[in-house]
């Protein structure tokens, strides 16, 4: 045998070795590259919030009025002169500007017996017109108080009929932003609290997903999926929620 030559036993020994340093090398490699995944993927998710009190900026009050009559000229008549009546009451109450749709016509009937032939029809015995009138005004405790006013119209023989008001916040776009700057703070806060008790710092805003704002009435924390917008009361409250995901170090 050739003693320069290793036997075949030493050299699978040596062969081995050789692969079992480079699978721990490799292995090595391979936690510190895990864990230092692990490490940047640690992450902590909060939810912050913000609420703000508003007070609506326009009001929309709706209203109607009406006449009949046995034929349509004499209809068409008394509701002009109607009309006239109305716009001198909102003139006078400084409401000058406003809008009226256009006149509905609906065929007024009665049931009808033929003795001859015992059989009941619908003729028609006259004609209803009713115009809707709208008033936009940014005077909010005025105008609600004028409708209780309205009943000088009954007086005029005008048939006047409020339909409500709806009570709008017209600055909501400006102020959904501003809150979800805040909402964004607030969900940082919370993060900076939960990683502080539990010995961890707070390093980068991840993510953040913008929840659905809520403008309710005042003090009111109704939700609803497709977010509410009150009109029903002058006084609101808007709520913005955002969820925010935060790196930990």
């Amino acid at each position: 045998m050739n003693p320069t030559v290793p036997s075949r036993p030493h050299l699978f020994g040596v062969l081995a070795g050789l692969a079992l340093a480079a699978g721990l090398v490799f292995a090595a490699l391979v936690f510190a590259n895990a864990w230092t995944r692990i490490s940047e993927s640690q992450v902590i998710n909060v939810t912050g919030s913000a609420r703000k009190n508003v007070r609506s900026d326009l009001v929309v009050w709706r209203a109607n009025f009406s006449s009949e009559a046995e034929t349509l000229l004499a209809a068409q008549e008394k509701l002009r002169a109607d009309l006239g009546k109305v716009t001198a009451f909102l003139t006078t109450h400084g409401l000058a500007e406003f809008s009226a749709a256009p006149v509905q016509i609906r065929e007024i009937t009665a049931r009808q017996r033929h003795e001859e032939d015992d059989t009941v029809t619908n003729v028609r015995v006259g004609y209803r017109l009713t115009q809707m009138v709208e008033v936009r005004s940014a005077d909010v405790e005025r105008v609600p108080r004028l409708a209780g006013d309205s009943g000088e119209l009954l007086q005029q023989d005008v048939a006047f009929v409020s339909d409500g008001f709806e009570f709008i916040y017209t600055k909501a776009g400006d102020a959904k932003v501003e809150m979800m700057a805040e909402a964004t703070k607030d969900a940082r806060s919370r993060a900076e609290q939960i990683a502080t008790q539990g010995g961890r710092a707070i390093k980068e805003l991840r993510n953040a997903r913008m929840g659905v704002v809520q403008i309710n009435p005042l003090y009111s924390g109704s939700t609803s999926a497709e977010g509410n917008n009150d009109t029903s009361s002058l006084e609101k409250t808007i709520t913005a929620t955002i969820g925010a995901t935060f790196a930990l170090r």
